[in-house]
């Protein structure tokens, strides 16, 4: 069992928020703080972009397998902006121009 406690400081006010887990990685803080800090990077890289610029979570494809083909669309388009490199704009920009 582990425990990360994160704060933040936003504005003045500080806020603390602790997460607990259950692992059955061995004992030891490096290994456990490697474990989920490459968690949230996952989160944080893909999950946020695909809700934020793709706007996944709003939407409502649930017949057959339109949710899975719609999901590895999203996907892929993601993995074709993040090789475009000639023009340093965001991703959501990007999806819109090309």
């Amino acid at each position: 069992m582990g425990m990360i406690e994160a704060s933040r400081e936003i504005g003045g006010q500080r806020t603390v928020e602790r997460r607990y887990y259950l692992s059955s990685l061995p004992s030891g803080v490096e290994t456990f703080a490697r474990a989920v800090r490459g968690h949230w990077g996952v989160e944080n890289k893909l999950h946020w972009v695909l809700d934020v610029c793709f706007r996944e979570d709003q939407s409502r494809a649930r017949a057959g397998y339109a949710a899975e083909n719609l999901a590895t669309l999203r996907r892929l388009a993601l993995n074709l902006l993040r090789r475009e490199k000639t023009k340093k704009r965001g991703i959501k920009v990007d999806r819109r121009r090309l």
